[in-house]
């Protein structure tokens, strides 16, 4: 990243990198309440370590200076962590989790935590702590979730880098509704910790920043493999220190803009139409095509309620007025699995796995949408249909992103168009089992070819600028 090299060379200091950030802070958060709880000091100090460290001829790490959000669900000793619920507004961890301690350690500036949903149950940012996030292209639509508060804090300046988490679609999701970049690595390369259930397969930590160069710099830091976490990849972590740039002549690339037969709305299938032409552009031979994703409903939905009952069955048991109504249903469904139940849902992950490695044999990428919708008003919890189609729960409309959770490969939302009423529209690519740099490689030409992740919302433009914002 430039403004590392730039505190390194003694343009200007971590301090004024900082200040920048306060600054952008006080102007644009208020309109939009993506950082909700605010750490001065505690960054005060931080950026004053760095910049000792300056003058002491010594650098941080990777990140030195970087100023930086953590996602409401991550642990931070000494800061406020909310998860998002009632029953945790007032909480303060005496540890950092595992990706906080990572980030701090390489160098990077804690600034505070950014809002999510409840328990971060389902990609709309709202809670009764907090209220909900806005999205900064236009302040009456949400901006996706869970890691919203993230997204908007990227997309407005307010931060450098971020970190979040996806189960279902939190990292793409609110990539895709704000214009920047979220990666979901692949099961297992960002190890996670503390981890109520580490290993489960449907969750991971990752990171977001507003370019794909920014987010390969992240997961150099973030993928080393850690004994606390025992599904953490032993791959080393200087694959992400490679060059991006990447010849895509005859790499064969599946393209389906429905992923099979999904309700899509029309504004978004119009955004991404010129999605194959700009493949091809690459080198690549696109193939409209796309892997059979039927056994994903049992795969993901089944786990996905077996996660919540252990994880909120005792808090829905014991203080059920605090647990929103989403979360309380997806408990609800858990705690009245069978065995069988989960027999089924194993035998469809097994089948599920199956079926991709066999598709992307024959494909080195899939690409296809992100989201279903483009972001919606702000009001509604989750969209109540989609091109006509009811919504019957507040899953329905990630299923383009939580289908692909359920395969435990790598994806990545890239910023590629925007609606007809500037709304962004991101593109998810998919990547084989492992290969999260290839799939960061082809984000990368996309990023370089469209540059609509130049595009910033014009509540930033309105601010003042300064280095690093």
């Amino acid at each position: 990243m430039e403004l590392v090299a730039m505190m390194v060379g003694r343009e200007v200091s971590a301090r004024e990198v900082l200040d920048a950030h306060l600054e952008q802070i006080s102007r644009v958060n208020p309109a939009v309440n993506a950082i909700v709880t605010l750490a001065v000091d505690h960054a005060k100090r931080l950026a004053a370590r760095a910049d000792d460290a300056i003058v002491r001829g010594e650098r941080l790490g990777p990140l030195h200076g970087l100023p930086v959000v953590h996602k409401d669900l991550t642990e931070t000793k000494g800061i406020r962590t909310t998860y998002g619920s009632t029953v945790h507004a007032d909480f303060v961890p005496d540890f950092d989790s595992l990706v906080v301690e990572r980030l701090v350690g390489a160098g990077a500036v804690t600034l505070g935590k950014t809002n999510t949903p409840e328990w971060g149950t389902g990609s709309q940012t709202f809670n009764r702590v907090f209220g909900p996030t806005l999205n900064p292209y236009d302040l009456t639509k949400t901006c996706g979730g869970s890691s919203g508060g993230a997204a908007v804090a990227l997309a407005t300046g307010m931060a450098a880098i971020a970190d979040g988490s996806d189960l279902g679609g939190s990292l793409r999701n609110p990539a895709s509704f704000c214009n920047v970049v979220g990666l979901r690595p692949s099961v297992g390369r960002v190890p996670n910790w503390p981890a109520a259930a580490p290993m489960f397969t449907l969750g991971t930590a990752g990171p977001m920043a507003r370019t794909v160069p920014d987010v390969a710099l992240l997961m150099q830091v973030l993928s080393p493999p850690d004994p606390r976490h025992p599904l953490s990849s032993a791959v080393p972590p200087e694959q992400f220190a490679r060059p991006l740039r990447r010849d895509f002549s005859g790499v064969v690339v599946a393209w389906t803009d429905d992923l099979g037969g999904l309700p899509v709305d029309p504004r978004v299938t119009r955004a991404l139409a010129p999605g194959p032409d700009l493949l091809a552009s690459l080198g690549c031979d696109v193939r409209r095509s796309h892997p059979d994703l039927s056994a994903a409903d049992d795969a993901f939905l089944i786990w996905r309620a077996w996660y919540y009952a252990l994880t909120l069955g005792d808090t829905l048991r014991d203080r059920p007025a605090d647990v929103g109504e989403s979360a309380a249903w997806n408990t609800r469904v858990g705690l009245g699995l069978t065995g069988a139940d989960l027999a089924r849902g194993e035998r469809a992950r097994t089948e599920l796995y199956h079926r991709m490695r066999e598709f992307l044999t024959g494909h080195e990428f899939l690409v296809t949408l992100v989201c279903q919708v483009p972001p919606f008003d702000v009001r509604l919890p989750y969209p109540r249909e989609i091109a006509g189609v009811p919504t019957e729960t507040y899953l329905d409309w990630m299923r383009a992103c939580w289908c692909i959770s359920a395969t435990g490969l790598p994806a990545a939302s890239v910023p590629f168009g925007f609606t007809d009423d500037g709304l962004p529209v991101g593109l998810q690519i998919v990547g084989r089992r492992g290969d999260d740099f290839g799939v960061l490689q082809l984000a990368h030409a996309i990023e370089r070819a469209t540059r609509t992740g130049q595009r910033r919302p014009a509540i930033v433009t309105r601010a003042i600028r300064r280095p690093g914002c």
